[in-house]
């Protein structure tokens, strides 16, 4: 088949682009290098002219509208990534992530491209601090969202990847559109860029630097961690298996193995064998006032692993230590 992966030069497309290539598909990347990067790119030119590249941003719908109808699959991942970034640029996160995401799904529906379009677990807000004090519960598709209000910083991103969330399924309820939802929860591995505030790429980078590794608030938060290539393979698995059609579905795309921050910090530290001691830092030293982070969040995956008979493979020590030697390799 011919896919088209939007922002395929970010982490998580370029892991994507290479499995799609790797299965025999044609994959074209869309993304306008804001946050990917050509470096991601490189281990896909050995496929020849199976793969290509088109420097252009997703708001600019002729483009899009031409690349769609082209292809037979759409994976729609572009958006603006990372907290530093989001913080940094909130009307680009609205309408780049509104505006962008129209012009897909409006290309899509008239040519009846299967698309899937990427979401987060930031819609899921403050739901397990609120509704889960004893611990025992997780994240499922269908919980209650619990969303501070958007003159928070934080809410911008959440609410935006909500409303495209909005848009595919009011697109499939009204028109039948073949479009399906993947929620992504902190997807991580080799290739993730620390520049926009990714915890362990920073982390891996301090402790390799003998550097005070950076945490912030108490620690005490806890998250959950998935191999970008397990991640790869759920919404591979969504639009390009033999299995009946999700369209109008969300999944869970995550780990449900939970770990604290500070024992995150101290885990890489002992596999850096670093010297670096760990530095608690208010959130508002960084951020800026009226940040708010959550105690927890942590994906109920029943539904993905019964509907694809997929579950993550790859255990928190496995990516800590790819992430380690990844790093030490571009040093």
């Amino acid at each position: 088949m011919k896919i088209l992966i939007t922002g395929g030069a970010g982490f998580i497309g370029s892991y994507l682009a290479e499995r799609c290539l790797e299965s025999g598909h044609r994959v074209t990347i869309l993304d306008n290098l804001s946050t990917g990067s050509l470096d991601n790119l490189t281990p896909l030119y050995k496929y020849g002219e199976a793969f290509s590249f088109v420097k252009g941003s997703i708001e600019e719908a002729d483009l899009v509208k031409e690349l769609v109808q082209a292809h037979d699959r759409v994976y729609h991942l572009a958006a603006v990534v990372g907290v530093k970034r989001v913080l940094a640029e909130p009307l680009a996160t609205v309408l780049e992530g509104l505006r962008g995401t129209d012009h897909v799904l409006e290309a899509a529906d008239e040519a009846q491209v299967p698309t899937l379009v990427a979401s987060t677990s930031e819609v899921y807000g403050r739901a397990l601090d609120y509704l889960d004090p004893d611990g025992k519960r997780r994240l499922s598709e269908e919980s209650v969202l619990v969303l501070g209000p958007p003159s928070r910083h934080r809410w911008l991103y959440a609410i935006t990847k909500l409303a495209k969330e909005a848009m595919v399924i009011a697109y499939h309820r009204q028109k039948g559109s073949p479009f399906v939802v993947a929620r992504f929860f902190n997807t991580v591995g080799p290739r993730q860029s620390p520049a926009y505030g990714m915890v362990i790429p920073n982390l891996v980078q301090a402790a390799l630097s003998n550097r005070p590794l950076p945490v912030y608030g108490t620690g005490r938060q806890k998250r959950s961690f998935l191999h970008v290539k397990d991640a790869v393979e759920a919404i591979y698995k969504l639009l390009l298996d033999d299995i009946p059609p999700p369209w109008g579905e969300i999944f869970n795309i995550g780990n449900p193995q939970e770990v604290s921050i500070l024992e995150l910090a101290q885990r890489i530290i002992k596999l850096t064998n670093s010297s670096s001691s760990i530095e608690l830092i208010p959130y508002e030293v960084s951020y800026g006032p009226g940040f708010e982070d959550m105690q927890r969040r942590t994906p109920d995956i029943q539904k993905t692993v019964e509907w694809l008979n997929w579950s993550p493979k790859y255990e928190l020590e496995q990516i800590l230590q790819e992430t380690i030697t990844y790093v030490i390799s571009r040093e």
